[in-house]
């Protein structure tokens, strides 16, 4: 499924980094962003990481 910039995303669980439980649903009526890569540690990451 892909994600279309402004439009409401699937909900969905995730940890966060903090190992605290992520949900869009805690979000709702503001404004986020989500940020995905393919894998820690890696060239590429670190790459697009820096002009994000």
């Amino acid at each position: 499924m892909a994600l279309v910039l402004n439009k409401v995303v699937p909900d969905f669980e995730a940890a966060a980094t903090s190992g605290v439980q992520f949900s869009p649903k805690n979000y709702l009526g503001k404004k986020i962003v989500l940020y995905f890569y393919p894998k820690d540690m890696t060239p590429g990451c670190t790459t697009e990481s820096m002009h994000f």
